[in-house]
């Protein structure tokens, strides 16, 4: 059976209840990654628009900026009841912001422009059932947007603590979306943190990254990828962004 897939060496109810437990502090941790979310946002933001739904918002730190794209209105969905609630907090002074515990399944049918997933999809066990959810969400001409982590051969330790059931390529993650989305964008991001995720999974196959290492990657590994991800024209990197439309 592939790595973190439908089964791993733990339990299901042991490997849920430790992702809830670290998932917190490892969304704060990675808080502290600002120029990799200003990468990133900048790819994604000229495809952002309308009415948005984020998918797994955690506490809200990539809700402000997706909202920052020029969004006439954000629903975010955490579907962890703590991390909602410090979500909540987070947005609730933020005109046109909402957000809710929950899944996808207690929205609406054609109710927004654009349905946002920032390293979100990979926990989802049944991505392809998730996104055709998703896409019936999608108003005609809608987007649905997807960064996750690349490379299943990367699949570590670090991604089975906190609940990743895998890693994509440019085909896997085609195949995730409905037929009846048109791909408009794919494109690899952070080459230079490559470097850094090989290292964690051949080498030091640590749970969890430290501050200090995140601090590294973020302040030179990033600066770096944005200089050589162009000279590559995007296809390498440790995360792949796809954006497709609903016609």
């Amino acid at each position: 059976m592939e790595p973190g897939r439908a089964g791993t060496d733990l339990d299901s109810r042991q490997l849920s209840e430790e992702t809830l437990r670290y998932d917190g502090a490892t969304l704060e941790t990675f808080y502290h990654a600002k120029n990799w979310r200003n990468y990133w946002i900048s790819r994604v933001c000229p495809y952002v628009s309308g009415d948005v739904a984020e998918i797994g918002a955690g506490l809200g730190a990539n809700t402000l900026l997706i909202h920052r794209c020029g969004v006439r209105s954000m629903f975010c969905l955490e579907p962890d009841e703590g991390l909602a609630a410090r979500l909540r907090a987070a947005v609730q002074s933020v005109e046109g912001v909402t957000a809710s515990v929950g899944s996808i399944r207690i929205l609406p049918a054609h109710a927004f422009d654009c349905i946002v997933y920032i390293d979100v999809l990979e926990h989802i066990e049944d991505d392809q059932s998730e996104l055709e959810r998703a896409c019936l969400l999608l108003r005609p001409s809608g987007r649905l947007i997807v960064l996750a982590p690349a490379h299943q051969a990367l699949y570590s330790p670090f991604d089975r603590a906190i609940g990743h059931y895998r890693r994509y390529n440019s085909a896997t993650l085609k195949s995730c979306a409905p037929p009846w989305l048109r791909l408009e964008k794919m494109e690899y991001l952070d080459s230079v943190g490559l470097l850094a995720s090989a290292m964690n999974r051949f080498v030091l196959r640590q749970s969890a990254p430290t501050l200090r290492q995140i601090l590294l990657w973020d302040r030179v590994m990033i600066p770096a990828s944005k200089v050589v991800d162009p000279l590559l024209r995007h296809r390498f990197g440790k995360s792949i962004m796809a954006v497709w439309v609903r016609d």
